[in-house]
């Protein structure tokens, strides 16, 4: 079963999402601390960290318009080269402004990755079993966060972040070496029929896929509820790792193992949630998923120390669990095949420009009304949105398990009825 649900192909590429993104997670849950140690106050963290998310503005719809033009794993390749000299910049930064360059190559990564990721998963399954299919698939990503915390924190607690950078770079590079010879291969057997990129083909594709997010469907809710969320998310979650270390007193090895003991849990659930998406609808596990994920911060606002954190923690492994597929598998159904990367690249850009400022501010907030003060809002906004998102993400006749209409053969303007990104 498994094997005809993911083809070697993809599970080759997953292999090499793993590695890479095993390095990525090494340092993204400390980036605060790193940023610390080379002598940034808690105000420049903020400032940091909205600065950073200009760099991926440039690049995200590109990314997404590339994998669909030229091929999924040519877009891949180019960001992989982006991002190994972006780790390399990491490992040698004299100072946190030095990082700001480093922020700029990964989003280069990213926004060519990430799309591709999420499209190659969509046209390797069939419609009735999308869900499933990104829910096995993001099971076995999961191994980034169960390894890549915990060894990151490990390390950077015994030997200093410069290891910890040096070990992560090694694995990163070890996985674009793979990606370019897949590239190179899939190059190789390609068919002719794919054209050329041009302006005038981006202007066409970015004309429909406006128009079908300003058409008042699914995808214009998707739009507007996940960007309300991502504002009121990233004035807080910049800050977690400060928040655990000079508040609740964690180490980096213990922050590492809370978002270890996530991702395992979210692992663990992953495929069955995205079976859950299938039979019931999307809906059922973005609504119910973000509703863990508010509890969760609730708890981890209350808590003390470590045990109070792995309940938090617990929680939004479970949340994460049944979101995910369910966005994913929901995107993908209502938007063309031809224009998949494209979509997914535009919904990062929408999110990081409305989100642009968020960091800065929560870190203002942190100042001004206390360390708890930014973590208040994620939970006013999801508990606001969880009734919108309710109604708004229905596709008619799936919540039933109709079988969906290929996302080919939707119309332009579909009727009314979105972590860590992958490098």
């Amino acid at each position: 079963m498994k094997a005809k649900l993911l083809p070697r192909p993809l599970l080759m590429f997953m292999s090499t999402m793993v590695l890479a993104n095993i390095a990525s997670r090494m340092y993204q849950p400390l980036m605060a601390l790193y940023l610390q140690s080379l002598g940034a106050d808690v105000k420049q963290v903020g400032l940091f960290f909205t600065l950073g998310s200009i760099a991926p503005l440039a690049f995200q719809i590109l990314g997404g318009w590339l994998s669909d033009s030229l091929g999924r794993l040519q877009a891949v390749a180019i960001g992989s080269i982006a991002g190994i000299f972006g780790m390399a910049v990491y490992l040698a930064a004299p100072s946190w402004q030095w990082l700001l360059i480093s922020t700029a190559l990964a989003a280069m990564a990213g926004a060519f990755v990430s799309p591709s990721f999420q499209a190659i998963i969509a046209e390797q399954a069939d419609e009735e079993n999308l869900g499933k299919v990104y829910g096995l698939c993001e099971s076995i990503f999961m191994i980034v966060g169960i390894v890549g915390p915990p060894l990151g924190g490990f390390l950077a607690d015994q030997f200093g972040f410069k290891v910890m950078f040096m070990a992560a770079t090694t694995l990163y590079g070890l996985a674009t070496v793979i990606r370019l010879w897949m590239a190179r291969n899939a190059r190789k057997c390609a068919k002719a029929s794919k054209s050329k990129p041009s302006f005038t083909a981006l202007k066409t594709d970015m004309r429909t896929i406006i128009g079908m997010v300003l058409a008042g469907g699914v995808l214009t809710w998707i739009l507007i509820s996940d960007g309300v969320r991502d504002v009121t998310y990233r004035l807080a979650f910049e800050m977690e790792s400060l928040y655990l270390q000079d508040v609740l007193g964690l180490t980096k090895t213990q922050i590492g193992w809370l978002i270890s003991i996530s991702s395992v849990t979210t692992a663990l659930l992953m495929s069955g949630a995205g079976a859950l998406s299938d039979r019931y609808g999307e809906r059922v596990g973005i609504v119910g998923g973000f509703a863990l994920v508010a509890t969760g911060i609730s708890v981890f606002l209350g808590s003390a120390g470590f045990l109070g954190c792995l309940v938090a923690w617990v929680l939004f492994g479970v949340g994460s669990a049944l979101i995910s597929p369910a966005y994913n598998a929901l995107i993908s159904k209502v938007t063309p095949k031809s224009l998949r990367g494209t979509a997914f690249g535009l919904f990062t850009t929408s999110f990081s420009i409305i989100s642009l400022p968020a960091p800065y501010v929560g870190a203002l907030l942190w100042n001004r009304f206390g360390p708890q003060a930014p973590f208040y809002l994620p939970i006013v906004a999801t508990v606001i949105l969880l009734p919108i998102m309710w109604v708004k993400f229905r596709l008619p006749g799936t919540d039933t398990q109709a079988a969906p209409q290929p996302a080919e053969r939707q119309p332009a303007a579909p009727q009314p009825a979105e972590s860590v990104q992958p490098a």
